[in-house]
């Protein structure tokens, strides 16, 4: 926390200001005006027309981003919560990075980060992340998996659970068949689970499990989180179940960041229609790890 015996200092940035971003901001700081916190915007508001992104719009958040950064890499904010952005427009004034959550991983010199996106009734990690889904075979390994398995252990404890559940999809239907159609579980998954079981014992990992039932089965309460191998296999699932409610998580940042985990909007942007769950939850979420 920014100093002891003091309340937490959540900082947020409105995104592209051309979605969504500021009306759902706005909602969420209403939700939450009873917490004993300050909420401390990364940047002033701008001009912006509903749905109209433009250049200027992709500055403004990108400035954003950059006082963000600077402020969690100061200590002045605990965590920071951040809208939803526009990747293209960003791209079209410098930003060179797949997404908000290597931009900090960068900024903040940490190498050792992963995704994770938490909800109601799933909490998943990303063994790869923003890559070609031709790519991922090549770049999912043991080791990375063990790393990224570590940092989702460690956000479970956080949590609040002592004694976590962790399942590691495997990548192939029905788990390659024993090798009949890929060899990635045995191979690369399987010594991942008994690596990250000797390194954490008060931790459960199991796996490799057949990807197209973990899920369900986790939404059932048979694990506290999945680590997947790749993006699609477990935000399809996560945003099934938890469009409204789910969370990114940028793991492995010493003070976190999160994110409502849906898009700019555009197209309903200024009709009043946004739904602000995600991103008060992303506040509450980011209070409670500010808290830890």
């Amino acid at each position: 926390m920014s100093s002891a015996l003091q309340r937490p200092v959540i900082g947020y940035t409105l995104g592209d200001q051309a979605g969504i971003g500021p009306e759902i901001m706005q909602a969420a700081l209403a939700a939450l005006a009873g917490e004993d916190a300050e909420f401390r915007p990364m940047g002033p508001a701008i001009q912006a027309t509903p749905g109209c992104p433009t250049t200027a719009t992709a500055r403004a958040a990108f400035e954003q981003l950059e006082a963000a950064a600077t402020a969690l890499r100061e200590g002045s904010i605990d965590a920071v919560v951040t809208a939803p952005v526009c990747k293209e427009g960003l791209h079209s004034v410098g930003f060179h990075f797949p997404g908000q959550t290597e931009f900090f991983a960068d900024r903040l010199g940490v190498s050792n980060f992963a995704m994770c996106l938490t909800g109601q009734r799933l909490t998943v990690a990303l063994g790869t992340i923003h890559t070609a889904l031709a790519d991922v075979p090549r770049l999912l390994t043991t080791a990375e998996l063990v790393r990224i398995g570590t940092l989702l252990a460690d956000f479970v404890c956080r949590s609040g659970k002592q004694n976590p559940r962790i399942a590691l999809a495997g990548l192939n239907p029905h788990n390659g068949e024993n090798g009949a159609f890929g060899d990635e579980e045995r191979r690369i998954i399987a010594p991942a689970v008994q690596q990250l079981q000797a390194a954490l014992p008060w931790v459960q990992f199991t796996g490799p499990c057949v990807p197209d039932c973990v899920y369900r089965d986790a939404a059932l309460g048979a694990f506290d989180a999945i680590l997947a191998p790749y993006h699609d296999q477990a935000l399809i699932p996560l945003k099934l179940l938890d469009f409204d409610n789910a969370v990114n998580v940028t793991l492995g940042l010493p003070r976190f960041r999160t994110s409502p985990d849906h898009g700019t909007a555009f197209g309903i942007a200024g009709k009043g229609i946004a739904n602000p769950a995600s991103t008060i939850r992303a506040f509450r979420l980011a209070l409670a790890c500010a808290r830890a």
